[in-house]
């Protein structure tokens, strides 16, 4: 089996922009990143995007451009609200939402006050809104692979902030990275800005980097210059190498159509180890056992689920469970014990295979929808509509879902056979 990896290397730094700009050099569809942006309902803003040359490294730059008058602060209940309101993918959605969580609570604790008290100034702005959410998107574009990251250096300095003048890094940035590595120095100014700590810290894995295949490989290049290295963060898809096993080859000219392509979640094989953490409920209300599965989601659990279950004395209960990797176990354990009542939960090692997918977008009459494709050894097995896409084309267009559905598979069936 194959694990797919996408690789960063903050050269220069990292910020919410730059991850989008890298996203698209490297070859995430332009077009269906800012769809999936649009369904948040924000005023005034567009996406800006161009080619730059740093230090000779040729890459792609993004502005998120503002235009009119925009609110001075935006608390973290409204911009999860927004996010909650939005149409991103159930899973981009929750990675958004534990995204802002994480920075309220870094920005709650650097200035000592409840979260609910936070309010964000550089991070409640459109443009910071628009970075945290396009990575999110990003990432279901690509199908979700592990996202792995060399520790970063933050800068050295000062910068000015909202609050007045701080040291670099900002206390909130190395709140954000308490607990990872990181390296010291770097360029002189803020190379890691807060969204940019945030999305490591959430999102990918710090540390040395695996052996892995590199595909494709893009550049996204920020605002500053610095003059003793390229401000580029690089980003690179990949499968993990294992000893004995051929990488498969490359160029098959199958990704011409695909919205953002995944290198392939596996071919089949020795299978991956997960661990699946159970815990049984026989006196916690059935909102609370909804909202835990939700958190365990949102905690970067794979899968979630309850059933019904007969325990002890004949009670009647539930068995809450929740499939997560290693990286995310501790997380998701913690959303557990945070969301129910249970004073335990177990754990067990488990091994699977999947199948490898892909994302293709095909036009319909309804409108652009993605298509997730399942192979096995090179050889397709199936195909369906994304859900989330369908419903959204259905509610614009006043149609059901399952005629959107229909035409979805109709419309790639038709391209496989023409």
């Amino acid at each position: 089996m194959t694990t797919s990896l996408l690789v960063l290397e903050p050269v220069g730094g990292i910020a919410g922009d730059m991850f989008m700009a890298a996203a698209i050099d490297l070859g995430v569809d332009r077009g269906a990143l800012v769809a999936a942006l649009e369904t948040l309902k924000l005023p005034g803003w567009r996406l800006e995007v161009r080619a730059k040359t740093e230090h000779g490294i040729r890459g792609t730059h993004v502005d998120v451009v503002v235009e009119g008058e925009q609110p001075h602060e935006r608390g973290l209940a409204e911009i999860l609200a927004l996010v909650d309101a939005s149409g991103l993918a159930p899973r981009a959605r929750a990675a958004a939402r534990a995204i802002f969580e994480r920075i309220g609570r870094a920005e709650a604790k650097v200035h000592g006050i409840p979260v609910e008290r936070v309010h964000f100034h550089e991070v409640g702005a459109i443009d910071s809104i628009v970075d945290v959410c396009g990575a999110a998107v990003v990432l279901d574009l690509l199908g979700w692979p592990r996202v792995v990251s060399t520790p970063p250096e933050l800068g050295r300095g000062m910068v000015r902030t909202a609050h007045g003048v701080m040291p670099v890094p900002p206390p909130a940035v190395l709140e954000l990275l308490a607990g990872l590595p990181i390296r010291p120095g770097g360029p002189q100014g803020e190379a890691v800005t807060p969204t940019g700590a945030a999305l490591l810290a959430e999102l990918a894995q710090l540390g040395p980097l695996p052996s892995f295949v590199p595909g494709r490989i893009g550049y996204g290049v920020g605002t500053a210059a610095w003059p003793d290295r390229p401000n580029v963060l690089r980003m690179t898809s990949g499968e993990l190498y294992e000893s004995g096993r051929t990488s498969r080859a490359q160029g098959s000219g199958e990704d011409e159509a695909v919205a953002g392509a995944s290198p392939g979640a596996a071919e089949g094989g020795d299978g991956e180890r997960l661990w699946v953490l159970e815990a049984n409920l026989d006196d916690c209300p059935g909102q609370l056992v909804a909202r835990a599965i939700e958190a365990a989601l949102e905690a970067g659990a794979l899968d979630a689920w309850a059933a019904p279950v007969t325990m002890k004395k004949g009670r009647p209960g539930i068995l809450l469970g929740a499939l997560c990797d290693e990286g995310r176990r501790a997380a998701v354990t913690a959303a557990l014990f945070a969301e129910t009542t249970t004073l335990g939960v177990r754990r067990h090692a488990v091994e699977r295979d999947v199948l490898a997918r892909r994302l293709a977008e095909v036009a319909t009459p309804y409108g652009a929808v993605r298509v997730k494709i399942a192979s096995r050894d090179g050889h397709e097995l199936g195909a369906h509509p994304e859900y989330d896409d369908c419903l959204a084309r259905a509610r614009e267009r006043g149609v059901a879902v399952r005629e959107v559905m229909d035409a979805a598979l109709a419309a790639y069936r038709a391209r496989r056979t023409g």
